[in-house]
């Protein structure tokens, strides 16, 4: 099989069906198997073997979905989501089951957070749908929580793969180049920009490969390769320290081993190192 992204796959019944009707999400949150996330420092609260933590539903806002067993699950709001570098390490320990629902509750909750009032009017809206939405009381205008489109991308050229290097990445570390969509453009356009602008290189042949939910704070990262036409760089100093190519034995000895390899490669949470592990596999 081949390996899937982080943070990939459903974590929970979402059961839009009910998330319309406000009595059955009372009703699912009344009930006595009803569990409630544990949130701790700003985060989703992790056990010593990785997992999620739960206790009793004592305060449902955040209705996240039902279990394979139809326990109800739920979230209080958050007045503060952490982020940065409080996230990064705790990722390092968490289980890869529980990665879909880590996602999904901490984008739901820090969307909560920063939208509280009408993007329309400026009245301060109120939650429906279980959490999935906010409704202004004013203006009627629905918000819903966004998703942003980022585009990540390994470049190909004479069995190399092109690697970049942002200034705040830790030593050695190498990764695929990415870049937010931008209004009006496709995912194809958006790969050959971004490698334009950062690199300086004109590709061909874009194909996706897998997408993988990015909760810092809510992006989804489209993952593509491409077939560069030229190896020369130009490399845009502004967007990154480094790039360079990489052979098939460099990019195998850095998954292998991240302090004796040709560079470190991104961690497991990010799509990026399953990307390398794909095109290793290819």
């Amino acid at each position: 099989m081949q390996p899937e992204p982080f943070f990939s796959g459903p974590g929970l019944d979402r059961a839009d069906s009910l998330r319309a009707d406000p009595d059955k999400i009372l009703a699912l949150g009344e009930r006595e198997d009803a569990r409630e996330l544990i949130w701790k420092d700003g985060l989703p609260a992790i056990g010593s073997a990785g997992e999620l933590q739960w206790r009793k539903a004592s305060d449902p806002a955040l209705f996240l979905g039902l279990d394979r067993e139809g326990v109800p699950s739920f979230s209080a709001l958050q007045a503060e989501v952490a982020s940065g570098p409080a996230v990064f390490a705790l990722l390092a320990d968490l289980d890869a089951q529980d990665a879909p629902l880590f996602a999904t509750a901490l984008s739901l909750a820090r969307w909560h957070s920063r939208h509280r009032f009408c993007a329309n009017c400026g009245a301060a809206t109120e939650i429906v749908r279980g959490g999935w939405s906010r409704r202004c009381p004013a203006c009627s205008a629905e918000h819903f929580p966004r998703v942003d489109p980022v585009v990540i991308m390994l470049a190909e050229h004479d069995g190399k793969l092109l690697l970049g290097r942002q200034y705040h990445y830790p030593p050695r570390r190498y990764s695929a180049l990415a870049g937010f969509l931008e209004v009006g453009e496709t995912i194809e356009a958006a790969v050959a920009r971004e490698l334009r602008e950062e690199a300086g290189i004109e590709v061909t042949n874009v194909a996706y490969i897998a997408s993988q939910p990015w909760p810092f704070p809510s992006s989804l990262m489209v993952g593509c390769t491409a077939r560069a036409l030229s190896a020369h760089l130009k490399v845009d100093h502004g967007e990154l320290e480094d790039a360079r190519w990489f052979t098939r034995d460099q990019v195998a000895a850095a998954l292998k081993d991240g302090a004796g390899g040709a560079f470190q490669a991104p961690p497991r949470h990010a799509i990026a190192r399953t990307l390398l592990e794909r095109w290793l596999a290819a």
